[in-house]
């Protein structure tokens, strides 16, 4: 023994700082490790000093630049993790428990298991694969998917030159779809006993939705597996189930779809597949009903209903909401109305004669039984202003539709004929009164701005009825003119009247005369219609008869 270290002084005195001695100075010799228990069984000599690196290799080189570093051995399971150094002490602990087999790396999806280095290397690999293995495993060329009793390869290649290689169990592919059960049989009689049956599917449109489709036929809860790949993703497994067919897959997938709400992407592509699929009825008939719009009894009724419940409508906030939203349904510029589904004419008018009728009874009760500064009802807690005002919107929105149904002109006649509602008008308050001239100036808009078209008798009615009640109101609404532009109500009611005859005309153009002289800015300003009038009525005329 002591010639034996004096020969390992000297061989170290002799190589100076290009070999050091592996051990500690305190062994006499090498401890016992599972990698010296090993050398010591192969070697014959039973010489337990660590072997001496050849000169030409530098002092500091560990390893060889294409093994893996003592860490990431540990990482892939080639290392013990037992042998793991301790903290503070130089020898590797010691384990006299045999070695386990090295760990397999479990692949994410339910049914396999990742065995990256099963496979000899190809020398020409397909090009844009993308490994099926971890991050950590990216660098093997090729994706191998293996099942635990597998017996069959089954390749996969996309349009995109994607593809994936699995390992899988025959028998489940065979039972789940008769696609791979017919071409499984017809490999099966070109190979033989020893050798593992191997099938190809190329051309793949969507490779990575086909390869979920093979794991779905391994997942042990569908439903679970379904939910975390989505709604969109299920509708792409559900084709491709179609296409091998998987008929356990449509079920879950058409299940499943049919019971979560969808996104109007999703239902779009949901509608597409079911024009290029068929699908079984009993199967697919409640997916159906929420896509197929022959069992909905849309027509103009239900609009009318929806119509019926704004105006009955109590709350303020909520009806300008629904009112809105009826506005964006009925447009004919809108997203919503699929087809001509048109109103009924007669029952429009009908909501707006329940209105007229109900303003009429506000007044009644106004003027009859309640004095005028109480606003409030025995029959409601509303104030009265408030519920006056509520039944003018609901006659202005409703000549708003009746515009763009192009059906408003008889409404014109309506609010012509309204009497009552002008005697009433002479005896109301001022505050409560001018709402009912709001109705009197959108219906002057409309004919200004051309909106509305009518006979010259309905126009000249109109004028009739309400031109005076406007004259007194125009104050008021320029107090509270709740989004009514003053301006162009001017404007447009001067026009108005300039479309009827220089007589007519002259008449009404005298009124506002008088009226303006009395009350000054509380009235509208037709100064420009006047003049229009008076140049056409006398200027032009004298110039003529020259």
């Amino acid at each position: 023994m002591a010639d034996r270290g004096e020969q390992g002084s000297v061989s170290a005195g002799r190589r100076g700082p290009i070999l050091r001695r592996t051990w500690c100075c305190s062994f006499s010799s090498s401890p016992r490790s599972p990698e010296h228990l090993r050398r010591s069984r192969s070697s014959p000599s039973g010489d337990l000093r660590p072997s001496l690196k050849p000169r030409h290799k530098p002092r500091n080189a560990g390893s060889f630049h294409s093994s893996p570093s003592p860490s990431s051995k540990l990482g892939l399971g080639i290392i013990d993790p037992r042998r793991i150094l301790s903290p503070g002490r130089v020898s590797p602990i010691d384990s006299e428990a045999p070695l386990g087999p090295l760990p397999v790396i479990a692949d994410s999806t339910s049914f396999s298991t990742v065995a990256a280095e099963s496979e000899p290397e190809s020398p020409d690999p397909p090009p844009k694969e993308r490994p099926l293995v971890p991050d950590m495993m990216d660098t093997n060329p090729r994706s191998w998917v293996r099942q635990k009793s597998s017996d069959m390869r089954l390749y996969l290649k996309g349009k995109d030159e994607k593809c994936f290689l699995l390992e899988l169990d025959s028998r489940v592919l065979c039972e789940s779809s008769p696609f791979f059960a017919a071409m499984i049989v017809g490999s099966s009689l070109e190979v033989s006993d020893t050798q593992s049956t191997k099938i190809e599917v190329t051309g793949i449109e969507d490779v990575d939705a086909f390869k979920e489709t093979i794991e779905l036929m391994y997942a042990k809860d569908a439903t679970s597996w379904l939910v975390k790949a989505g709604v969109s993703r299920a509708i792409d497994i559900l084709e491709v189930c179609t296409t091998i067919m998987f008929d356990r897959g449509i079920r879950f997938c058409l299940s499943y779809i049919e019971a979560v709400p969808w996104t109007e992407a999703e239902e779009e592509k949901l509608k597409r597949l079911f024009t290029r699929c068929k699908f079984d009825e009993a199967v697919r008939r409640e997916v159906l009903s929420r896509l197929d719009p022959q069992d909905c009894n849309y027509s103009g009724d239900l609009a009318l209903r929806l119509i019926q419940s704004v105006t009955n409508a109590t709350n303020s906030s909520a009806r300008k909401e629904m009112t809105s939203l009826v506005n964006s349904i009925l447009s004919k510029s809108s997203i919503y109305q699929k087809d001509s589904v048109g109103l009924n004419k007669d029952n429009l008018y009908d909501i707006c004669l329940s209105c007229l009728d109900s303003l009429v009874n506000l007044f009644e009760d106004a003027l009859n039984s309640i004095p005028i500064d109480q606003t409030i009802t025995r029959k409601e807690t509303k104030p009265l202003i408030e519920r006056v005002s509520r039944q003018v919107e609901n006659l202005n929105w409703l000549l708003e539709i009746l515009i763009d149904k192009e059906m408003a002109e008889e409404f014109v006649s309506l609010w012509a004929n309204q009497e009552k509602l002008v005697s009433l008008h002479e005896r109301a308050s001022p505050m409560v009164r001018y709402e009912l001239s709001r109705i009197s100036a959108s219906v002057f808009i409309a004919l200004g701005r051309r909106r509305l078209q009518c006979p010259a008798g309905i126009r000249f009615s109109i004028l009739r009825s309400w031109f005076k009640p406007m004259l007194l109101d125009f104050g008021w609404l320029q107090r509270c003119s709740k989004g009514l532009d003053m301006r162009i109500l001017e404007e447009s009611l001067g026009q108005v009247i300039l479309t009827l005859t220089l007589k007519q005309q002259q008449v009404l153009f005298e009124e506002w005369f008088r009226c303006f002289a009395r009350h000054g800015n509380e009235c509208p300003d037709l100064s420009k219609a006047f003049q229009v009038w008076w140049r056409r009525s006398f200027v032009r005329t004298s110039e003529a008869t020259r």
